[in-house]
Parts: structure tokens; C-alpha cells; sequence
């Protein structure tokens, strides 16, 4: 599976990112892609960080790795929103695109792919990264209360196909 970033959306959208994107956009950057590297050890998803080139840059994209991530930097008068939209549509792959660009999501969406916003790809690349550190302390269980019984009520509602697949592949994650 393929995870497509847009960068400075995510450090935008994050409190802890956006601290260190005060002191320079560079340690934003750096702050964003150590976080995505210790999710890529944990997960083995392929991932690409989409960011704005610099206005008076080179004419051809620029790219560059950190890890087991690629960034890519759009060239001089394209912004990475068109980049991203253009590596969903020839991507041959399951993608996921993170963005909370509504317009992004959108075409992401007409395109049959999977859209998932900043704050929620956060929200699962912190609950990973905890799991996997409490992994390895010891968890205390209290004997206490005893385990409620798990109880249905009324009928269960089924989502629509389209939801479902995007549900399975942000599952994925």
C-alpha cells in the first residue's frame, strides 16, 4: 500500500509539528519525517511526502530520501496539490492520500481512492506508535471488575461498498 503525504498540510494541521515549523520550515520538515520514519518501522507501508518546491527553484521536481520515505519537491510553478493529484491518478497501486485539502479529497475520492484527513492520520500514526512502546512495558491488569459481556442492540447497519473499502484500507494503516 502506498501512503501519499501532503507534508506541510500534515505539519499544519498537527500542534506538535506546527511548534517546531515556528523555529524554520526545515525542522518542520525534519520533525515530520522522524515521525514518519519510526511509523515505517512499526508499518511497512511505502510512503512518499509531497511538499511545495521553493518559488524561484529548479524546473524539474526535486527528490530525496529520508529512510524508508521519498519526498518529493514540486518544481517551480506547480504546487505539491497538483503533484499529489497527479501520483494518485497514474499510480497503479492501492493509495491512500493524506490531506486535509478538501480539494484534494475530493478529486482524490472521484478517483476511487482513499482519502484520509491530517488529523486522523495523526491520530493513527500516534495510537501505533503507542502500542508499540507499551508493547514493551509490562501492563497490570486489574483482576477487580469482572469483563462486561459484549450485548448487540437493534439491527446492524451495513455501509455502503464505497465506505466499506476505504474503511478496510485505512484499517490497513
Amino acid at each position: 500500500m502506498l501512503i501519499l503525504i501532503d507534508g506541510y498540510n500534515l505539519i499544519r494541521q498537527s500542534v506538535e509539528l506546527k511548534r517546531h515549523e515556528r523555529k524554520s520550515l526545515e525542522a518542520g520538515r525534519n520533525a515530520l519525517l522522524t515521525r514518519l520514519n519510526d511509523y515505517g518501522k512499526i508499518k511497512t507501508h511505502q510512503m512518499i511526502v509531497v511538499f511545495d518546491g521553493v518559488q524561484k527553484g529548479r524546473s524539474e521536481e526535486g527528490r530525496d530520501r529520508s529512510g524508508r520515505i521519498d519526498i518529493i519537491y514540486s518544481r517551480h510553478g506547480e504546487r505539491a496539490d497538483d503533484v499529489i493529484k497527479r501520483l494518485a491518478a497514474h499510480s497503479g497501486e492501492e493509495i491512500i492520500v493524506v490531506s486535509s485539502d478538501r480539494e484534494i479529497s475530493s478529486y482524490v475520492t472521484r478517483l476511487g481512492r482513499t482519502s484520509l484527513s491530517s488529523p486522523e492520520f495523526e491520530a493513527i500514526i500516534d495510537k501505533t506508535l503507542a502500542a508499540d512502546f507499551s508493547s514493551f512495558q509490562e501492563i497490570e491488569e486489574d483482576d477487580d471488575e469482572p469483563a462486561k459481556p459484549l450485548v448487540k442492540k437493534g439491527p446492524s447497519k451495513k455501509l455502503p461498498r464505497a465506505r466499506r473499502k476505504a474503511r478496510s484500507k485505512i484499517n490497513k494503516l
